[in-house]
C-alpha cells in the first residue's frame, strides 16, 4: 500500500526542500514527481519539455534526493504549489509531510529515469556552467519582444534551451546548465561530473542533479 505520508530525517531537510520547490516554481509552477523507496525520496521537477508530439525539444528535469527517518512507498505527480503549502504548514516543527490526495498528469512523468547503469563521462567546472547559464539568461532577454506573451515566451525560452551548451564534450542543451543554477545546485569554484545510461544524461553537482532525454515527448 501507498505511503500518505513522508518523514524527513531533519528540519534542514523541510527548509531546503521548501527553498528547492520555490526555485521550481520560478521556473515553472505545475508539477513535481515524487519517487518514495525505502529511506531515499526523489524528487523531479521540469526545465524543459516537449509540448506535443513529434516536438524535438529534449526532457530536463532538475532532481534532488533526501534521505527519509522511516521507510516509505509513495510515487506520484503533485502540483508544487500543493507540496508547498504542505511544507509550510509543517511550522518549522514536524517532519511529516502528508502526500497531496490529488496526483496531475504531466506529460514529462511519463518514463522513470534509470536508477542504475550510469557510467562517467566527463567533469566540468561549476564556473563554467554558471557562466554558460548567465549567457543563456542574457540571451533570452535580448530575444524576447516588449509585453511578450506565455506562447512567444515559452517558444523562445524552448529555442534557446535547447541549443548546445559550451564547454563539455558530451552534446548538453544549454538549458542544462540553466536549471543548475536556477535550482541551486551550483557552487564556485566546485565541479560536476555528467553520466549517461540508457539515453539519457546526468549532470550532477554539489546541490543536486539535473537530467536530460533527447527525442521528443517521453514514451
Amino acid at each position: 500500500m501507498a505511503s500518505e505520508t513522508v518523514v524527513f530525517e531533519d528540519q534542514e531537510t523541510v527548509a531546503d526542500l521548501s527553498t528547492f520547490f520555490s526555485r521550481a516554481r520560478s521556473i515553472e509552477d505545475g508539477a513535481a514527481m515524487l519517487q518514495a523507496s525505502g529511506t531515499a525520496l526523489a524528487i523531479y521537477v521540469p526545465v524543459l519539455y516537449p509540448e506535443f508530439l513529434g516536438d524535438a525539444v529534449p526532457t530536463v528535469l532538475g532532481m534532488r534526493a533526501v534521505r527519509l527517518s522511516q521507510a516509505a512507498d509513495a510515487q506520484g505527480t503533485y502540483a508544487i504549489g500543493a507540496l508547498t503549502d504542505r511544507l509550510a504548514r509543517m511550522d518549522g516543527a514536524s517532519r511529516e509531510l502528508a502526500v497531496p490526495p490529488a496526483e496531475l498528469s504531466a506529460s514529462w512523468a511519463g518514463r522513470s529515469v534509470p536508477l542504475s547503469g550510469w557510467e562517467k563521462r566527463e567533469t566540468i567546472a561549476d564556473d563554467v556552467l554558471l557562466a554558460e547559464a548567465l549567457r543563456g539568461i542574457g540571451v533570452v532577454a535580448q530575444a524576447l519582444p516588449e509585453n511578450a506573451g506565455k506562447p512567444v515566451l515559452k517558444t523562445v525560452r524552448a529555442r534557446i534551451w535547447s541549443s548546445p551548451l559550451n564547454g563539455t564534450q558530451t552534446p548538453m542543451p544549454l538549458g542544462m546548465a540553466f536549471g543548475a543554477h536556477a535550482l541551486g545546485f551550483l557552487r564556485a569554484g566546485a565541479t560536476s561530473s555528467i553520466y549517461a545510461s540508457a539515453g539519457w544524461l546526468r549532470l550532477s553537482s554539489t546541490g543536486g542533479h539535473m537530467l536530460v532525454r533527447h527525442g521528443g515527448v517521453l514514451g
